[in-house]
């Protein structure tokens, strides 16, 4: 028997004990054409899993509810779609950083509600996980609802745009394709006309939003998979090169479970240092990823960013 005709019979059994017309097994049994233990079984689980207030009346020869307020969940949830939900409500409340505006915290309300009547305590929630962001760029709810709706409708959209680094600001009128977050900052892939190209632009520096009332359509070679998987990072352009680093042997240890790339190539020497190799399209994302590792890596290739590393290495000397 489904979940659906199982909770069926839970709000039936919810409206009589509301009407006072005092339910028990026997009556849900007569009702579904189901055994009487099986209806008890439903009683005892909405009692014990659903916590409705449920007493049993003698006198009545069946049940109430002790507190009248009480109020059945509309939407029955299994422990794995109850689990979904409540990652989902805390990976909304963190990414937004509570920036997001009004209609984004009625959201985030409503499926607080749906699981406090599934017996989760909110303050359980937040005290339970949470996902640590660092260096996040807040984006405003006006901006983020035009640019999830232009998604949504294929609808196109023209802002204003700070690119830093040019340090100019134009006005742009794209496509929208995919809206996405990478690293606590939201991003929208479009088709831009000023460009005439696929371009990144950065929610947080978008200005005066617009959803234009023409509809556009997304190419039927697009795919935002392949395209975050062509190479390493967020940066992506046309012209793909392989690079190697080398990790220390110490290194190595923290470094080995991660994916920096999913074509990556992992290679182990006896000294228990590693090499990874894996496609990227531009430096500047690379880069900071290599000094955030200090003397522990190595640009084994290409040479151009072996070099690029080394010049940087040289400027920081330089300051300290």
């Amino acid at each position: 028997m489904g979940t659906k005709n199982i909770y069926e019979r839970f709000i039936w059994f919810d409206d009589r004990v509301k009407a006072k017309r005092y339910p028990n097994a026997t009556s849900i049994a007569n009702q579904f054409e189901i055994s009487t233990k099986t209806a008890q079984r439903d009683i005892d689980f909405m009692r014990d899993r659903l916590s409705c207030p449920l007493i049993y009346d003698p006198g009545e020869r069946g049940y109430f509810y002790k507190d009248d307020t009480f109020s059945l969940p509309m939407i029955y949830l299994s422990p794995e779609e109850l689990s979904a939900l409540l990652i989902a409500r805390k990976a909304l409340k963190d990414i937004s950083g509570g920036t997001l505006g009004k209609e984004l915290s009625s959201v985030l309300n409503k499926i607080t509600n749906i699981l406090t009547k599934h017996n989760v305590n909110e303050d359980a929630i937040d005290a339970s996980f949470s996902l640590q962001l660092i260096e996040y760029s807040p984006v405003s709810e006006n901006t983020f609802r035009a640019v999830l709706e232009g998604c949504l409708k294929k609808k196109r959209l023209s802002f204003t745009y700070f690119s830093p680094a040019k340090e100019e600001i134009n006005e742009r009128k794209v496509d929208p394709y995919h809206l996405f977050n990478y690293m606590g900052t939201w991003h929208l892939l479009a088709k831009c006309h000023l460009r005439d190209e696929i371009r990144d632009f950065a929610l947080n520096r978008i200005s005066k939003p617009e959803l234009l009332n023409e509809t556009c359509k997304v190419p039927a070679d697009f795919d935002f998979k392949k395209y975050f998987l062509s190479s390493f990072g967020l940066y992506k352009g046309k012209l793909l090169r392989e690079v190697t680093l080398r990790f220390s042997p110490i290194k190595a240890k923290w470094v080995r479970d991660q994916v920096w790339h999913k074509g990556q190539k992992a290679k182990y020497f006896a000294d228990g240092s590693l090499e990874l190799s894996f496609p990227v399209s531009g430096f500047s994302e690379i880069k900071m990823e290599i000094l955030k590792h200090g003397a522990d890596v190595e640009v084994i290739k290409p040479k151009s960013l072996r070099e690029l590393i080394k010049a940087e290495a040289e400027k920081i000397t330089q300051i300290y």
